[in-house]
């Protein structure tokens, strides 16, 4: 039986650590993606930048908030467990009458609020510097639950795994930084060589990227072959996740 009182208690649990140490886990984020916004718009200021007939930083608001979100979606949880480890609370949660999976699911949940919150929070901060509008709100909230998820579910399988924050910062330094920045944020697929072209079309996350900032223009066009190969990918890292929970792999350090 599902242990709803427990899974609540850890989201509300977590919810109150982020807003307790809002200076690093909002602010923080925030302040580094405005500075983003003001430096772009200062550029454009002395150069004519356009990216398929949007402004260069109208073109990469968007991708700058997903990059955000999926920065502190992973950080997120890898931080949660890997300080649980080291503090040795972890065995206090895992000797609680509630199952692995059922710590995973709150914590991608928590994630989920948490993320949510931060998007929409740049999103009114951005709009102060420029005129963005969302179309298609359910397309925005649908591609932004599935970058949450997914880099959540890749928090939760470093913090399980590795016991160390040099652990989650080479994982971050090598794969999440890397996987935000070669997934069109900042540029478009049009301006790479063809030669290159591979490392941005078998990647699923640039079709998120594409997809949630189409969600900010009209008119906005669904792809399924895309959107089927996004939620595959998904669904196999939630997979992976739930069965490294589920086996308990080095959980105890």
């Amino acid at each position: 039986m599902i242990n709803i009182s427990a899974i609540f208690t850890i989201i509300a649990l977590k919810i109150k650590e982020i807003f307790q140490e809002y200076h690093y886990s909002i602010l923080a984020p925030l302040i580094t993606n405005l500075l983003f916004i003001i430096i772009f718009l200062t550029i454009e200021n002395y150069y004519t930048l356009s990216i398929n007939n949007y402004s260069f930083v109208q073109f990469i608001a968007p991708g700058l908030i997903l990059m955000i979100v999926a920065q502190e979606s992973y950080f997120n949880t890898s931080a949660t467990l890997i300080n649980m480890k080291q503090i040795g609370s972890l065995e206090d949660w895992l000797m609680a009458p509630i199952f692995r999976v059922e710590i995973l699911f709150s914590l991608v949940c928590s994630a989920l609020i948490i993320g949510i919150f931060l998007a929409i929070l740049n999103f009114i901060a951005f709009s102060f510097f420029l005129d963005l509008k969302i179309y298609n709100i359910f397309y925005f909230l649908y591609y932004l639950v599935i970058v949450i998820i997914f880099f959540s579910c890749v928090g939760c399988i470093i913090g399980i795994i590795f016991n160390t924050w040099d652990s989650q910062s080479t994982f971050s330094n090598f794969f999440v930084s890397p996987i935000n920045f070669l997934s069109g944020t900042f540029f478009s697929i049009n301006y790479l060589p063809e030669n290159y072209r591979f490392i941005l079309l078998y990647n699923p996350y640039y079709y998120v990227v594409s997809y949630f900032r189409d969600s900010f223009h009209q008119p906005f066009i669904f792809y399924k072959l895309e959107n089927i190969f996004i939620l595959i990918f998904i669904f196999i890292s939630i997979i992976i996740t739930s069965f490294i929970f589920f086996k308990g792999y080095r959980v105890i350090k």
